[in-house]
């Protein structure tokens, strides 16, 4: 539990998000996302050299990767100020635990500000070579969509989505309830979209990249699939007797995204709203057995209720990493939350997972809804690879 780590209101963004091998499959992640942090800062007219740390989550090896962290804390900064900086890598909740150890820096007075910027581009997937010693030939691996086919944990045997129809099978979840909250998922982001993409824009920033001369501006999300009712029933289950279709997954993405973590008195002098005041409160993070990574979101979830010193009931927002309907279905249940307060305003499902990024733009959106609403406690939750999950409760006033 934290008492002392504060995000200052309006001290976060997060770049649309770009279909997989869409506009921005071109862009190197470690370059455009520092470009883009950089741009952020100075259009917000806050001063970098505040910052004196950088966690930089990158999940998707490109070039750069080697040191895209210093290379990130020097573009943001400009050089005026060089400050220390670390990689790190937890797959799909690389940035709300970059934020954890962020709190924990503040908590502890080992920085005052400290920058979360997590970047990936699952576009234009590295291809990693290796000498195989035993047989002379070379193992090759595509580093996204092979360990998407296969499970982390030793003896699984299991691709992702098969992670997700085996917890399906366990509680009892069915096509028809995925289909449902597939379809929630859907009309809830297209609430962000009313008013000309009002909710939207209290948080997006646009990121730039050449065409041809030009310079293009990326300012909306791309690659978003509408879906119905009739369109979801039609699809049929990726393997016989499951639960989950292509309209109840989500879809890789491009993206990056940037948080400020702070002291409370520093919050209120980079807010963009004083009034407001945004607290990280706790932080969880558990593992489940082996082949039930969308199991994990829940005792995650309740892992870290428990250590604000909250009831679930007292949680009016909840946002998800949902990559199958079945995580969110599993975590309703068990934790006896209405799907209608869960990722009000758009979810990873509906706009799209760039892996280290997705998590942020959750808790970014989760801070907006919780400030549109009036404020409230929210957590996020969501699971990484190899059935590890992380949550993270807030609280807005």
């Amino acid at each position: 539990m934290y008492s002392k780590a504060f995000i200052p209101y309006g001290g976060y963004y997060s770049s649309p998000f770009v279909r997989w091998n869409g506009s921005l499959k071109a862009e190197n992640p470690v370059v455009l996302g520092a470009a883009t942090a950089r741009r952020w800062f100075v259009e917000k007219k806050i001063d970098p050299t505040v910052l004196d740390f950088l966690y930089f989550g990158q999940t998707i090896t490109s070039p750069l990767t080697f040191f895209g962290h210093a290379y990130a804390a020097a573009v943001i900064l400009n050089r005026e100020k060089d400050i220390p900086a670390l990689g790190l890598n937890q797959v799909c909740t690389t940035s709300v635990t970059s934020l954890a150890l962020a709190a924990n820096d503040v908590e502890m007075g080992t920085h005052g500000t400290v920058y979360c910027l997590s970047v990936d581009r699952t576009s234009s997937t590295s291809i990693l070579l290796a000498p195989n010693p035993k047989t002379g030939s070379v193992d090759i691996e595509n580093i996204v969509l092979d360990n998407f086919d296969r499970d982390p944990s030793p003896g699984a045997g299991l691709k992702m989505y098969q992670t997700a129809e085996k917890v399906a099978q366990e509680v009892g979840i069915t096509k028809e309830e995925c289909d449902d909250i597939a379809l929630m998922r859907y009309e809830q982001y297209k609430d962000a979209l009313a008013n000309d993409r009002a909710f939207q824009k209290r948080y997006m920033f646009p990121v730039e990249i050449k065409a041809g001369k030009n310079v293009k501006l990326i300012e909306e999300d791309e690659g978003i699939t509408p879906t119905s009712k009739e369109a979801l029933a039609k699809l049929k289950p990726m393997e016989p007797g499951g639960v989950i279709t292509f309209g109840s997954q989500t879809h890789p993405a491009d993206g990056n995204c940037g948080i400020i973590v702070t002291t409370e008195d520093k919050a209120k002098e980079l807010s963009s709203d004083p009034n407001i005041t945004v607290q990280i409160l706790s932080y969880a993070a558990l593992r489940v057995g082996p082949g039930r990574m969308a199991g994990a979101p829940a005792p995650a979830l309740q892992k870290a209720i428990n250590a604000a010193g909250l009831n679930v009931s007292d949680i009016s927002q909840v946002k998800t990493h949902n990559p199958f309907a079945v995580n969110d279905a599993n975590t309703g249940r068990q934790l006896s939350i209405d799907q209608k307060i869960i990722n009000n305003y758009g979810s990873s499902m509906i706009y799209g997972h760039p892996q280290g990024p997705t998590a942020g733009r959750a808790i970014i959106e989760l801070i907006e809804a919780l400030a549109v609403q009036g404020g409230g406690y929210g957590a996020f939750t969501g699971c990484a690879a190899g059935d590890i999950a992380a949550s993270m409760v807030i609280k807005v006033s």
